[in-house]
């Protein structure tokens, strides 16, 4: 871990349901990651960091343009891009790519490695995890001699909701 993260001990709340003490925490985590590396500690970075930690969804920088909206916060959209592009530096939120031709973010700390399964029709994301998935990972890896790292898995599809919606009772294409 770097050395501006801190764990925080205690508590059990589910996953992807943050709490105000740990959005807070997160807050003061990149707080930290900025005096670091010598660059402002602005409200408006605070403000987006804050949108993003606080959701439990993948976010797109205008669902988080709109959200700071509603707050009655304005921030311009090269602030919430220059912003996310520093928490995904800081290893605190990573980018997603589900093929709508813009990025998504979800934060990282206090989240479980898990895949996506992303609707084709409506665009919502699942998350997943899976045990055996993971098992085969390695063997597909060890099959082919290859030392794994890191892996990342997004199933495309149509969701239940969708199927049913369309009265489509195909399982797949």
């Amino acid at each position: 871990m770097p050395s501006w993260w801190t764990c925080r001990a205690g508590g059990t709340r589910a996953v992807g349901d943050p709490g105000p003490a740990d959005v807070r925490h997160l807050v003061d985590s990149f707080r930290r990651f900025l005096r670091g590396r010598s660059l402002p500690v602005t409200s408006q970075r605070e403000q987006v960091a804050e949108a993003l930690f606080s959701s439990t969804r993948h976010l797109s920088a205008d669902e988080i343009e709109q959200a700071l909206r509603e707050r009655g916060v304005h921030v311009g959209k090269a602030t919430i891009y220059r912003t996310l592009d520093l928490l995904a530096e800081s290893g605190m939120i990573s980018e997603r790519d589900f093929g709508e031709g813009f990025r998504r973010y979800e934060r990282v700390p206090g989240h479980p490695h898990h895949e996506h399964l992303v609707c084709l029709r409506c665009g919502k994301v699942v998350e997943f995890s899976n045990d055996r998935l993971e098992r085969l990972k390695s063997l597909v890896a060890e099959e082919y001699g290859f030392q794994h790292s890191h892996h990342r898995l997004e199933i495309y599809g149509v969701c239940r909701e969708c199927r049913q919606r369309d009265g489509d009772s195909r399982t797949s294409s």
